[in-house]
């Protein structure tokens, strides 16, 4: 699979500060987060030892970016360069800090790069990705409301399901399916926690399964990425997705209509993400999953 992300180019440096980080004591890590009204996970962080700010927990992002209004917050910092990025939705150009210090919970990170992006979730400064959190399993358990942060993926829990995954250039897809008229198509979905819908289907998808004909339409809105590029979508009821060994009834979707390859990538967004807890192992080879209390709420209305 050939697929355009935003990968920090820099990810030496982070790997090296995790080397000499608190977390090789080899014990587990526990963040407090909270999750808000738009699905994100939302801990916080202090950098350079002076300066505190919200960080949204970004499943498909690097390691720790922030937004504008975050980064004018900061007095501990330098710009140092531009850089050209690219995210799911396009490309740009972002402002760089080198040389930080970066605490999250137990864990400190030294040399940190930083870049500054326009938009992350609402109440956040910025996002923090499973870069950050480079050979330790990361669980997201959502009954708890905490991140636990392993040195080494724990031993299958009870009642989790074990699911393969693809890793590719910093971000973890899985394949789902969706059920139109009583026919199963398989996709692969993109793991994106910044994403606050339930999901979002690639254009080659939505044009080859007819969706704007064969699902509800229920409303078309704007979106926009890290770096401020608008995409129009449009949302709908699909009657049936399936992930590993639970179905979704009348989950709500959004897709392009009109500009093919303007989305290259399906996503599976916080509204359902929020619907498991899960543990990401060392190696992004695997997701286990095990559907929580939230798995019959009511799915969150956008406008």
């Amino acid at each position: 699979m050939k697929i355009t992300a935003s990968y920090n180019c820099n990810v030496f440096l982070l790997i090296l500060g995790l080397v000499l980080s608190q977390l090789c004591s080899g014990q587990n890590d526990t963040i407090p987060f909270r999750l808000t009204n738009h699905n994100n996970i939302l801990v916080e962080a202090i950098v350079n030892t002076e300066d505190s700010l919200t960080l949204m927990f970004h499943t498909a992002g690097g390691s720790v970016s922030l937004t504008k209004e975050g980064a004018s917050k900061l007095k501990s910092i330098a710009w140092t360069s531009d850089q050209e990025v690219y995210s799911w939705g396009g490309q740009s150009q972002s402002r760089v800090s080198e040389n930080n210090s970066f605490t999250i919970g137990a864990m400190v990170v030294d040399s940190l790069h930083l870049r500054e992006t326009t938009n992350s979730g609402p109440e956040s400064d910025g996002k923090v990705g499973l870069d950050f959190f480079f050979g330790k399993a990361v669980e997201i358990n959502f009954t708890k409301q905490i991140l636990v942060i392993h040195p080494v993926t724990p031993t299958l829990p009870q009642g989790y399901t074990k699911i393969p995954t693809d890793y590719v250039d910093g971000m973890i897809f899985l394949t789902a399916s969706a059920v139109l008229n009583h026919q199963v198509y398989q996709n692969q979905f993109l793991i994106h926690s910044g994403y606050g819908g339930a999901i979002l289907f690639d254009d080659g998808f939505a044009k080859d399964n007819d969706l704007s004909s064969r699902i509800e339409i229920t409303s078309e809105q704007k979106l926009q990425d890290s770096y401020g590029n608008t995409l129009l979508t449009k949302k709908g009821s699909l009657p049936e997705f399936r992930l590993g060994e639970v179905s979704f009834k009348n989950i709500p979707v959004g897709f392009f209509e009109g500009s093919l390859d303007q989305q290259k990538v399906s996503l599976m967004g916080g509204d359902l993400i929020k619907r498991f807890d899960i543990i990401i192992d060392t190696d992004r080879e695997y997701l286990y999953l095990k559907s929580n209390e939230k798995k019959d709420e009511a799915y969150t209305i956008f406008y």
